[in-house]
């Protein structure tokens, strides 16, 4: 059940659904879900058949490895070998938020998540009912838009269901979301700090955030 929340500009997802697609992601399955830019598609990261199966509903390619969202900062011990020194400051100024940091990613991590160079795309979404379902499935899931690829990203429930008839197993209907740019991603080697996709947050406010800066 959901409910019309005016002073979070939504709609409140109740407990009760969120323990559903909890359990469908436990199972193997996928879950649309709102997040505070577009609605996302989730399946358990560490599960290979369901994060094959969210590739061929994307038609994206292996080559383009998926996001996670988490709960909480503690959740990264699960997903990455270490967190960089630049993206603590970071982490305090923009996380819950729309920056997706790139970390290097743990030796358990499906080669589907992870880049060429073993790196892991991680997010802490400022979106209530994104934070409570990753929580509920474990501390983590995938993030990747709710779309085809190639195709413009859903800001409804309705376009899912439009775009993927009967292909999702889950959709927690969280009202309209506001779309826009999707998140900034950031990487960090040798060199330091590099943007690797602009988007919501400006990538002067990032820089402009560091100790340094």
């Amino acid at each position: 059940m959901t409910t019309p929340d005016p002073a979070a500009g939504g709609i409140v997802v109740a407990g009760q659904e969120l323990a559903r697609a909890a359990a469908v992601i436990g199972g193997g399955g996928v879950v649309a879900f709102p997040t505070e830019t577009f609605y996302g598609l989730a399946v358990d990261p560490f599960n290979h058949e369901a994060l094959e199966r969210l590739f061929r509903l994307k038609k994206r390619s292996a080559q383009k490895p998926v996001l996670v969202l988490i709960d909480e900062i503690s959740s990264l011990d699960r997903l990455v070998k270490a967190i960089p020194d630049l993206y603590r400051e970071l982490m305090a100024r923009f996380w819950p938020g729309p920056l997706t940091l790139v970390f290097p990613g743990g030796r358990q991590l499906p080669s589907l998540l992870t880049d060429t160079d073993g790196t892991v795309g991680v997010r802490l979404s400022s979106h209530p009912a994104a934070r409570r379902l990753a929580a509920a499935a474990g501390g983590a899931i995938t993030g990747t838009s709710a779309n085809p690829s190639g195709l413009p990203a859903a800001v409804t429930a309705s376009r899912i269901e439009e775009m993927f008839p009967s292909a999702i197993d889950y959709i927690i209907d969280g009202g309209p979301v506001p779309g826009g740019r999707g998140s900034t991603i950031v990487g960090n080697d040798s060199s330091g700090l590099k943007l690797i996709r602009a988007g919501a947050v400006p990538y002067e406010d990032i820089l402009a955030a560091l100790p340094d800066a």
